[in-house]
């Protein structure tokens, strides 16, 4: 009978990093962190042998030809993952400069083996190994000496039962190095500069014996240190309306008429889209949404891309912030993801166990993020629609809408079928005077209006008025008086032809 090795999993007390790793950093392995100067390598290291280091599990840390280790400290110690009574107790740094300059490979591997054979550590980090490389270049014979010194060191630190890392600059992923074939986890530092945004992505691009969460996931280095914005596992093809099917239940909207107009109101755990043109009313109706839902004692979460809330324009949105029944996503940052923004949405949810969310607006939304999300914008729309279906919220979007009277469109995106339900604003003239109109377009597996109708905003918010009967093409934004006929000039001028 054959038994099953559990390998244990350390937590690397960077956030993010654990799911993205698929539950943490296998204990005894041999990592290497790489990536081009500046993207958070050095950073990264610190903060997970402050993390991991332990009286029990102490950690080395090795420099090797790179910053000398006060200069270092006097970097990484702004940041608040830094413990200052962790040195020289359960965490050491030891520079390899000297034994480099003397004796090259052989000489950096034997001081090694020196350290840890007398301080037992079970972290050991080598910073940074791409000076290693560089220097092994002078021997002569690079490859192959560097070949054995890694795998020596491989073998060493597996044997003593160590999780080692080791720390290089590269600008290249497809380097030929051969620690890339020796080492047990590959993680991937970059960072990207667009216009006046700075992106920094990790990649796990090997860990052996367990899954991780495959393409690019962005990461921001702030006080904190790293946080890595983990995408969320739901899957892009899970429907929405999934998190409504067992319930009949039906949320009011906080707008008079418009629940009938939805068939009774809109169904919880949908995702709605209100489109129509600037001024037509969408962040309006978007605040009844959530005052109702306090009224009804529900909490909610409002992400504000476009005008944040306060007493001058939503006085009552504003209030139900300060009192704590809404919670704000307002994140100003030039260089936002998806991912970002979907982790800050997902905490306040959980934080308020709020059940009602708007986002406001797409179009805000897609400007808000740094230009090199914007290509992929519907794709993780989608995503992130599907990941709020989860956590079991019922979702308002509002999509800022061009008012074309040649086409009738509901999201300039083309994500209105990504939602369960729609209702569409425009502008439309009548008698020389701009009226608002309102329509429900779309509420998925259940009967709504087909109706047309007028709608005014007034220090009471939105106000739901009749049909206009006697007027067609209201599409058109010009609409005509039922059996009124436009007379041509041949016509007029002579009835009789």
């Amino acid at each position: 009978m054959n038994k099953t090795v559990t390998i244990n999993r350390l937590a690397t007390g960077v956030p993010g990093l654990d799911d993205v790793l698929g539950g943490g950093l296998p204990e005894f392995s041999f990592n290497l962190i790489a990536g081009p100067p500046g993207c958070g390598k050095t950073t990264l290291a610190h903060q997970m042998m402050f993390a991991l280091a332990t009286p029990q599990s102490p950690a080395i840390y090795f420099t090797v030809l790179g910053e000398p280790p006060l200069k270092m400290l006097r970097y990484q110690q702004q940041f608040e993952f830094f413990d200052d009574k962790s040195i020289n107790q359960v965490v050491r740094f030891i520079s390899l400069t000297d034994d480099m300059m003397a004796g090259g490979l052989k000489q950096v591997l034997r001081r090694i083996v020196d350290e840890v054979e007398t301080q037992s550590p079970a972290l050991v980090f080598v910073d940074s190994f791409r000076s290693v490389m560089l220097a092994s270049a002078a021997e002569g014979r690079a490859y192959l000496n560097l070949q054995h010194f890694v795998q020596q060191l491989g073998m060493l630190m597996t044997s003593w039962q160590a999780t080692t890392f080791l720390i290089g600059e590269y600008f290249n992923e497809a380097d030929a190095n051969p620690v890339f074939t020796v080492a047990d986890g590959l993680i991937w530092l970059s960072q990207s500069v667009q216009r006046n945004s700075m992106v920094r992505k990790l990649q796990i691009m090997k860990m052996r014996g367990q899954p991780t969460l495959p393409g690019l996931h962005t990461f921001r280095i702030d006080a904190a240190g790293l946080r890595v914005f983990a995408p969320s596992r739901v899957s892009i093809a899970t429907p929405s309306v999934s998190a409504a099917t067992d319930s009949n239940e039906r949320l009011r909207m906080g707008v008079h008429r418009l629940d009938d107009m939805l068939g009774g109101g809109l169904p919880r755990g949908y995702s709605m889209l209100v489109a129509g043109p600037s001024g037509s009313g969408k962040s309006i109706l978007a605040a009844a949404f959530l005052a109702e839902g306090a009224r009804c004692g529900e909490t909610g979460v409002i992400a504000a891309f476009e005008q944040v809330p306060n007493r001058s324009h939503t006085p009552i949105l504003a209030e139900l912030i300060h009192r704590g029944s809404v919670g704000l996503v307002n994140n100003r940052a030039p260089d936002l993801s998806i991912d970002e923004i979907m982790l800050l949405l997902v905490s306040e949810i959980r934080r308020l166990k709020a059940t009602r969310v708007v986002i406001d607006s797409l179009s805000g939304f897609e400007l808000a993020l740094a230009p090199t999300f914007r290509p992929d914008f519907r794709e993780n729309l989608s995503r992130m629609i599907a990941a709020l279906a989860a956590e079991g919220v019922t979702v308002l979007m509002t999509s800022e809408l061009e008012d074309r009277y040649t086409d009738l469109r509901f999201s300039p995106y083309g994500t209105a079928f990504m939602t369960d339900a729609i209702i569409v604003q425009r502008y439309i003239e009548v008698d020389s005077r701009l009226l608002r109109m309102m329509a429900v377009v779309k509420v998925r597996g259940s009967a709504h209006s087909d109706e047309l109708r007028l709608f005014s905003i007034n220090d009471d918010g939105i106000q739901i008025s009749d049909m206009l009967t006697d007027q067609e093409g209201l599409l058109g934004g010009r609409p005509t008086k039922k059996g009124a006929r436009d007379l041509s000039p041949l016509t007029a001028e002579n009835p009789h032809a």
